[in-house]
């Protein structure tokens, strides 16, 4: 490997962080020269994201053992020092951020990142802790990558200001901040017992725990488990997402839609590392389970009872949620793959969503939306025009109101699950894999339950976003063409085109994650890759320093 490639794992931290810090230093109407450190940013980001992914599936050449890349920061090996660690799962996470990434800012470079102040380096700061947050091999860097993640989010969450936004971005920062302070008591109680807070070196003490030490050492993973939850939009704690993401600007929600997910990747990566030693309850299915499916039909039933098309966004990314942990939370690694397919399905499907909602908005005279609500509620019939004699029959659509109907169907089918889309894709196989886990002839009660759950919210998805496509496309009669930008278009286009692609590629990429899948089910290969990896000054792992 050459010596650039060596500095590669941590490049995705450190280059946000170097160009938020630089856009600091300049003022807001130097907003040329934002865009351009932006855009060098988010290429770069791009770029070093594919190429470790190329790296970790051995498409590229590397000097990897397994395919899995330790950085030493500092040069310490672990558990001594901060390591960043690059597999398939990281990787897989840091292209979907990268995706995410450099649509919702293309987005939002047509107006929205001049609706307030430093939206620039903000964004770049929220690319960073999601970053880290993937990348990082120890709990308390996680809890770090955790709170910058969250920091920048807030402002965001604030960019563009309002009474409503306001109001939901409050409720969101103190949910955030008690689940932050849940994870530092669980920490705190996990480095008390164990003496690390490195995953792979905390999955090599776990196994040794005994009496007083190992209940305190499950009270203390019980609570990191509710913290990710937490931020997993989970329920009950998740009332704050559905306002919280519906008021917030447009290319702000769009890459909101993968901040639930790290909560869902902490689970995953800790549960898996602690699946030797017997991982606690909290990272199993005797509680991912039955809270992925409380959260499945939490959000079906806000699906439909939601009146606002961005409320009915919110819910959707808690319906993914749901059926995330739910899926996680099935015995054995059967459902993994097939769950991170569903991941990257609707992360991208999502993000798109709420980027056209704002301008499918454009297309609604001032009240009508609330109107045609309150039409439907009341059962009431809109008022027809006095005189049809001069109505005409096949109107020529514009384009971009064919555009954005378009969108919408795509949409919805991803979301919903229905084919020919990469979400009938990623719903199938997870439906196929559910019942192919009983080790007998006859699946499992929840297995039959994850079927059900799946497909009725599935049907939700459908009445719900029918009924709500039918009221702004068709049912408005003062509707008005909007003038879409390339820039606010493009990224739309881009992420539906994704999921085509996603559903077109499926085999090679249901084969990457389901390998994925079953390098998760030997963590005995990240755990020593880890713990074996020799500092460059020849400082061995584990000695007295």
């Amino acid at each position: 490997m050459n010596d650039w490639s060596q500095h590669l794992p941590i490049l995705p931290v450190a280059v946000p962080l170097v160009f938020g810090a630089a856009m600091l230093m300049l003022r807001d109407s130097q907003r040329r020269a934002r865009l351009v450190l932006s855009t060098i940013s988010i290429a770069a980001q791009l770029y070093v994201a594919i190429t470790l992914l190329c790296m970790t599936a051995g498409f590229l050449p590397s000097n990897w053992p397994d395919g899995i890349g330790v950085y030493l920061l500092g040069d310490w090996p672990a558990p001594f020092g901060i390591v960043a660690v690059v597999d398939r799962l990281s990787t897989i996470m840091l292209v979907l951020t990268a995706v995410m990434g450099a649509t919702t800012w293309i987005y939002a470079t047509a107006r929205w990142d001049r609706a307030g102040v430093h939206f620039h380096p903000l964004f770049q700061f929220l690319l960073m802790g999601l970053n880290g947050a993937f990348l990082t091999g120890d709990l308390f860097n996680l809890f770090v990558f955790f709170e910058v993640l969250l920091a920048a989010s807030y402002g965001l969450m604030l960019h563009g200001s309002g009474k409503a936004r306001v109001a939901a971005g409050l409720h969101y920062i103190v949910v955030n901040l008690l689940a932050s302070f849940l994870l530092l008591i669980a920490m705190a109680l996990i480095y008390g017992v164990t003496g690390t807070l490195n995953m792979a070196d905390l999955a090599a003490t776990a196994g040794e725990l005994a009496g007083v030490e190992r209940r305190l050492f499950e009270a203390g993973a019980a609570i990191l488990g509710i913290a990710f939850l937490i931020k997993a939009a989970a329920w009950p704690l998740n009332f704050w997402l559905p306002a919280a993401y519906a008021n917030a600007c447009a290319p702000v929600a769009g890459i909101f839609a993968i901040m639930t997910k790290v909560g869902i990747y902490a689970l995953l990566r800790i549960g898996s590392l602690l699946l030797p030693s017997g991982a606690p309850a909290a990272f199993g299915g005797e509680w991912m389970f039955p809270v992925g499916m409380a959260t499945l039909v939490f959000g079906a039933i806000g699906l439909l009872a939601a009146p606002q098309a961005e409320r009915q966004a919110g819910y959707c990314i808690i319906m993914s949620s749901g059926t995330l942990l739910a899926a996680l939370g099935m015995p054995g690694v059967t459902l993994t793959g097939p769950a991170l397919f569903y991941l990257i399905s609707s992360v991208l499907a999502l993000g798109a969503f709420f980027m056209l909602l704002e301008m499918v908005e454009r297309t609604q005279a001032f009240g009508a939306d609330l109107l045609a609500v309150s039409l439907e509620a009341f059962d009431l019939e809109d008022p027809e025009p006095p005189d049809h004699s001069d109505d005409v029959v096949g109107v020529a659509i514009p384009a971009a109101m064919a555009f954005l109907g378009m969108a919408f169907i795509a949409c919805a089918l991803l979301v919903t699950g229905l084919p020919p889309l990469s979400g009938f894709v990623a719903k199938f196989s997870l439906l196929s894999a559910a019942l192919e886990t009983s080790a007998t002839d006859t699946p499992s009660v929840a297995a039959w339950m994850l079927v059900a759950g799946v497909l009725i919210s599935g049907l939700a998805g459908i009445i719900a976003l029918g009924r709500t496509g039918i009221r702004l496309f068709w049912s408005s009669e003062d509707s008005v063409t909007p003038r879409l930008r390339v820039s606010e278009a493009g990224p739309v286009g881009a992420l539906v085109l994704a999921c085509v692609a996603l559903a077109f590629w499926a085999g090679p990429v249901m084969n990457f994650v389901e390998k994925t899948a079953e390098y998760l089910d030997r963590p005995a290969i990240y755990i020593n890759a880890v713990l074996t990896q020799h500092s460059v000054r020849g400082v061995a792992p584990g000695a007295h320093l």
